[in-house]
């Protein structure tokens, strides 16, 4: 180019820039993206008797009566192609006190590609095993009350999964009438990478019946802890699941099966090993109805004889939707024990007595 300019080189510059601003907003535009910010609030009150050492009961407010409140931001963006970038963070809430349950996004923290493959994401998450057996509960992991995620918290060990994973690698595809999902956490432990490393695959598999559907899942997991040097051996926590759904017009069924098997690295530390099973029903009565029930036992197995509390829980729960957001329910539940070993129903409080029943009535609400 010409020093000074000539007018026609300068309109050919000013052509070419500003071709390039419209191509680069044209490729801006073309990759939609997209943020919600989203919640749930569950908020009750409790009735419980055997609170406490002297036997006395309580009436309180709860936070999660059906499920456990939280509130985040998701998100994805189009990258063409098929391929979509997307993120999620999701902290828990105390509504009884307004308070942070947990770390600010302990819930869900990860970024991560979804595309025809599958989904694959990086970071804070719930696990695989999670992710599968939440379907498979009746009552939906509720706070109170259920013993899918763990048992009573009154015990050697809750007998139960691992429901998310710091540092977490985990995919997710669905091909036809199954689903796949694997994760891996990293230990994070110089000079070991299999001390803290976590693993998990699970299976589900949808056979439509006629009218009906019947649904079929299977897990593994495995948790390490860290090489003892007295010993050179490490913790192994390792746990499966076997269950079955069936829907058939307003019923629905579960039935599942766990086995739970802690393997002691440290010297004379017993292995820990359970069982738990649990079944139920639920009725969608009409479009605002539900009535759920269900039952859920843990075998204990390897400790002294007269001594396995093997505690049952009975549950039952009646649901009421104001509107597709904003539900009411009421949940009945009576758990007891064998041998007059104490136990409770919830998976966090410790247990008084060898029975506790308990009632909640509550309120939930999505946005």
């Amino acid at each position: 180019m010409q020093y000074p300019p000539t007018r026609t080189a300068i309109r050919r510059a000013l052509a070419t820039v500003f071709g390039a601003a419209v191509a680069t907003a044209a490729t801006t535009a073309s990759a939609q993206s997209n943020v919600q910010f989203y919640g749930l609030l569950d908020v009750g009150v409790e009735s419980l008797n055997h609170a406490a050492a002297d036997g006395s009961s309580v009436t309180r407010a709860i936070s999660g009566g059906m499920n456990t409140s939280r509130w985040g931001f998701r998100g994805s963006e189009d990258l063409g192609g098929g391929l979509k970038a997307v993120f999620n963070l999701e902290g828990g809430i105390l509504m009884d006190s307004g308070g942070q349950d947990g770390a600010l996004f302990r819930r869900q923290a990860y970024v991560g590609l979804d595309g025809a493959f599958g989904r694959v994401i990086i970071g804070r998450s719930f696990t695989s095993v999670y992710d599968t057996v939440i379907a498979y509960d009746p009552m939906g992991f509720a706070p109170y009350y259920s013993w899918a995620t763990s048992g009573p918290a009154t015990g050697p060990s809750k007998y139960g999964f691992t429901t998310g994973y710091d540092n977490i690698i985990k995919y997710a595809g669905t091909f036809g009438n199954f689903r796949f999902g694997a994760n891996y956490a990293l230990g994070e432990q110089a000079g070991s990478t299999a001390d803290s490393a976590k693993t998990g695959v699970t299976g589900a598999y949808k056979l439509p019946l006629g009218s009906a559907t019947a649904n079929f899942m299977a897990t593994w997991e495995r948790n390490n802890g860290n090489t003892v040097a007295a010993t050179g051996n490490r913790d192994e926590n390792t746990v499966w699941h076997v269950g079955a759904m069936v829907e058939s017009g307003p019923l629905k069924f579960w039935a599942v099966h766990r086995d739970y098997n802690l393997r002691a690295g440290r010297a004379l530390t017993a292995d820990v090993e359970a069982t738990t099973t649990w079944g139920g029903v639920a009725y969608k009565a009409n479009e605002v109805t539900t009535l759920t029930g269900a039952v859920y036992h843990i075998d204990v197995k390897n400790v002294a004889a007269g001594r396995d509390a093997d505690p049952t829980m009975y549950v039952a729960r009646y649901r009421y939707a104001l509107s597709k957001r904003t539900d009411l329910h009421v949940s009945a539940a009576y758990a007891k024990a064998k041998n007059g070993q104490l136990t409770g129903l919830s998976r966090d409080d410790a247990g008084y007595a060898s029975t506790q029943r308990g009632l909640t009535v509550g309120m939930q609400h999505r946005f």
